[in-house]
């Protein structure tokens, strides 16, 4: 069995588990995790055909195929339970994860993720993204792909961070982009799952985000008494690098770190 590669660090009794997102890697999180190493061991991997995880794509890929990888380094490195926070797609596995086995989940972020399947308009973009990343290949997609990430009026602000999500985003494999575009476009909506959550859930969500509609999260927030939001304003779909301040605070707070 090949596991997932990853890190921990930190001294704390429980865990904490970073999820990146689409085309990213356990590098996006490089500035969040020392704030919580003093009261976590604080775990960060690579999702399955992402970063150091290149050649783990399950195949066939699936949203359920991901988190079983990452439910196997659980297993493995014998954490009965984890904090998760999950980045866009990360929240896409880490539901389908608390789906199968929920006992896992401490609480969950979903960082800029949504519950819902895609719709009949953002399953036809799928299609159209896996046609033109085959057709352009994968340098010319993460850079078309990266920059509408955030928002639009602080792009020239934001170079630097564009930068370095375009550099992860550019070692990720050609075969990688076409099976999970596919996994997100044919995932299954689970909206049932924080319904039912037993644990609590933090969405934070950008008010300008293009991947995940504003409006799309108003039912997602009111399903459980247990769902906490954090709107960021001017925010796209990047906001540890739009907002590092305000999403670092609201994680802080979430996971009761002081």
């Amino acid at each position: 069995m090949k596991l997932l590669t990853h890190r921990i660090e930190g001294t704390g009794e429980k865990y904490l588990t970073f999820i990146h997102g689409f085309c990213e890697s356990k590098a996006i999180w490089n500035d969040f995790v020392p704030h919580f190493t003093q009261q976590y061991k604080v775990l960060t991997l690579d999702l399955g055909g992402f970063g150091d995880s290149k050649d783990l794509l399950p195949e066939p890929c699936s949203i359920e195929a991901l988190a079983e990888q990452v439910a196997e380094l659980l297993r493995y490195l014998q954490i009965p339970q984890t904090n998760i926070v999950a980045h866009s797609l990360g929240g896409y596995v880490s539901l389908a994860l608390a789906e199968k086995y929920p006992e896992l989940v401490e609480k969950l972020c979903l960082f800029h993720s949504t519950a819902l399947a895609d719709s009949a308009e953002k399953k036809e973009i799928r299609n159209k993204v896996i046609e033109f990343v085959q057709k352009v290949g994968v340098n010319q997609y993460i850079e078309s792909f990266v920059t509408p990430l955030f928002y639009a009026k602080r792009t020239q602000e934001l170079v630097e961070a564009i930068k370095f999500v375009e550099e992860i985003g550019k070692k990720t494999p050609l075969q990688t982009i076409v099976a999970v575009v596919a996994a997100m476009r044919d995932r299954q909506d689970r909206l049932h799952v924080i319904k039912n959550a037993s644990f609590p859930i933090l969405y934070i969500i950008g008010k300008d985000d293009g991947a995940v509609s504003f409006e799309s999260y108003q039912e997602q927030i009111q399903a459980n008494p247990q769902i906490q939001s954090l709107v960021l304003e001017e925010t796209a779909h990047m906001g540890m690098f739009e907002r590092p301040q305000e999403t670092l605070k609201a994680l802080e707070q979430f996971l009761n770190v002081v």
